[in-house]
Parts: C-alpha cells; structure tokens; sequence
C-alpha cells in the first residue's frame, strides 16, 4: 500500500498550464511506489477516460476528479470586475454516483456558469455533493484566499458550510510547493483545521512531472498569456517544486503533520469508480404495456408506417427489405436508439417544430415509418 497518494494533479487537458501528460502520471506514480493517483484538472473533465486506461493498464487505481472554478455569487451573475473573479475548490469522485454528479457540475459549469472560466456556485454545489470528497485546494481556495486576507470569521464560515454539506469528506488542503504564501498559508490552516475539527489532507499541485520540467511550464504559461520568457512582467510561479514528488519527498516535509499524509491514502481508499466499455448504454424507453418488448413496438411502428406509406398491400420487395433492416438494427442492439429518436422527431413534426439534418440512415428509417404527410 502506498504511504501517500497525489490528490492534486493538473495534465495537458489543463491547457496550456499543465505539462502532464496522461500516459506519463501512472507511469511516474508507480516508478514511485504509489499505488493510486489522481486527476483534477481546471474546470474539465476531458482527460478521465483516457486517465482511467492509462492507469488501468500500469495497474495503478485511477481517481477521478476536477478542480472546480467557483463564482463569488451565483453562476448566472457575469458582472464585470465582479464576477470574473473565482475560487478554486478541489473534487474528487468516491464512486459512480460521484463521478455522474462531478460531470453534472462540469456541464453545468460550462452551459450556466460560464464567463472567463467555468463556474458553479454553492447552490448547485450541494446539490449535486453526493459521492464527492471535497479538498479546499490552492491558494485560490476559498478558505486560503479569506485567511490571507486576515478574514479569520469569513475563513471559518466557508469551512464550516463545506464540512455541513460534505461531513467527513471535507478536507482542508495544505501544499508543499515552494510559494513564500503557501507557508503561511499553512500556519493558519492548520489552526483552523484544529478548531473546526476539520480534517487535513496534504497535497503538491503537481502541473509538471519532474522539476527539471519547470521550465517547460513556463513556456506554456507564456503562450497562454501571450508574454515571452524574457519579460519581466510575465505571470509566472516562483517555483520549481510543482511536480510529481514522491511519497518520501512528501513525507518529509509534512513530517510535523502525519496525518495529512495519512488522509491521502484513506482518500484514495474510499475513491472506487469503474467505468464499463464495450456497450452501449441507453436510457429506458417506456413502451406502451400491451407490447411485450421493446422490440414488438419497434416492429408495430415499422409495419404502420410502411402501410402509411405503400398501403395496405405492398411488394414482396418492400416487405423483404423492411424485414431485413429491422433485423439488422435489432441484431445491432439500437432498437431503443431507435425508438427514442423517433419519439422526438415525431413530437417535433407533429407540431410544426423544423427537423434536420439527418443521416442517411436516419432519412430511410423515417422514411419508412412517418406518415408522408408529416414529411418535407
């Protein structure tokens, strides 16, 4: 087992900020006798497929996650000078309930929540918490942001909603990176994590994989924003200890807080997603109940639809060749494909909603089931 476990990892998908590749984390976790990893890029979720088979294949647990954009307000507000400023808050997926409501809060992020970055806000946050582990993250926190800012009771009240909302999943993060903030940073969390009983967890956000690679983030830095290396004025970190560090590394400097490491690997732990491939996974559609399947309703809908459309007595051909496309989709397994897409399309024709494009194959199962009268 693993005396310590990164639950804070930016890759390529944080782009043009993170310098991790996918293929590389759990390669370099196991090189360093760590058994499991995470993933939490900014905001997005793009990497977790890909990281989940990488890790797979390298026998290393695979731990979903992302570090979430939080807006000061509602997701909804998008004042200037206002509501382009955010928190940061660490999530990370216990099973696969947590893993569907982290991609609820993603999506939500991006469709409702966007402006500069993709945010949510508390309200969603708790509800859609279920299943999630919450790290109160970087110095962007929330909690780091109000105690830097000398806002003792506005740092306890945040922490104090977070515990309520997540109980024992909550977490205060402290790091090991170099920043002259961070160390003071961690003085005052850890206080506040004694009084609140709160739970630490130690972390790296780890944005390249070995220190040598710190210069290679901060040409990526400058291609975000757009500066060269030799001016002066370019946003850069002050640090080259954003890496993948290894358990001993860790250990080391946490040494007054073993439990902070110790939390790493109960975290990891608890962090039990599966994600099953090699079918296709449809909701249900509810047929009517004097159809035994699915597929009976399918078959109903077909031979209406060519009556409709060829009569009450078409060819030997028709019938053939409808016969043998319904076969075909049964055999493939998109019978509820079908019929779902169909609902839709139906209801949109049937009240003079415009339907289109549609593919070749969409266009002759239409064709075949639709009333022509319905058609344009």
């Amino acid at each position: 087992m693993s005396k310590f476990v990164h639950l804070h990892i930016h890759s390529e998908f944080s782009l043009l900020d993170g310098a991790n590749r996918i293929k590389d984390l759990p390669v370099r976790a196991k090189e360093l006798g760590m058994d499991s990893i995470a993933l939490t890029d900014h905001g997005v979720m793009y990497g977790a497929i890909d990281f989940y088979k990488a890790c797979k294949k390298e026998g290393v647990k695979p731990i979903i996650g992302c570090e979430v954009y939080v807006a000061p307000r509602s997701r909804f507000d998008k004042e200037p000078n206002i509501d382009n400023k955010y928190n940061h808050l660490i999530l990370l997926a216990k099973n696969n309930e947590g893993y569907k409501n982290l991609s609820k809060l993603v999506s939500l992020g991006f469709v409702d929540g966007y402006y500069y970055k993709p945010r949510i806000d508390l309200g969603i946050l708790e509800k859609y918490h279920e299943g999630l582990i919450c790290l109160s993250a970087c110095l962007a926190g929330a909690v780091n942001q109000a105690l830097l800012n000398g806002e003792q009771e506005k740092a306890e009240k945040v922490a104090l909603w977070h515990k309520r909302v997540f109980g024992d999943d909550y977490y205060i993060e402290i790091q090991n990176n170099g920043i002259k903030e961070q160390v003071l940073a961690n003085q005052k969390l850890v206080q506040l994590a004694r009084k609140l009983d709160i739970p630490l967890v130690a972390t790296n956000d780890a944005h390249y994989l070995k220190k040598e690679d710190s210069y290679n983030h901060e040409v990526l830095l400058c291609i975000q924003t757009g500066k060269r290396m030799s001016d002066i004025d370019r946003m850069r970190f002050d640090t080259d200890e954003l890496y993948v560090k290894s358990p001993e590394e860790m250990i080391e400097y946490f040494k007054a807080f073993p439990d902070a490491i110790e939390n790493t690997v109960k975290i990891a732990e608890k962090c039990n997603v599966e994600f099953e491939f090699g079918h296709t996974i449809l909701p249900n559609y509810d047929v009517p109940k004097e159809f035994a399947t699915h597929f009976d309703y399918f078959k109903k809908l077909c031979e209406d639809g060519i009556k409709n459309r060829y009569g009450e007595n078409p060819s030997k051909e028709i019938l053939d060749r409808a016969e043998y496309e319904i076969n075909v989709i049964k055999k493939m397994g998109y019978v509820d494909y079908f019929l779902i897409v169909w609902d839709f399309i139906h209801y949109a024709k049937t009240h003079n909603i415009p339907v289109g494009p549609r593919t070749w194959i969409w266009s002759r199962f239409d064709n075949c089931i639709c009333n022509r009268n319905n058609r344009y």
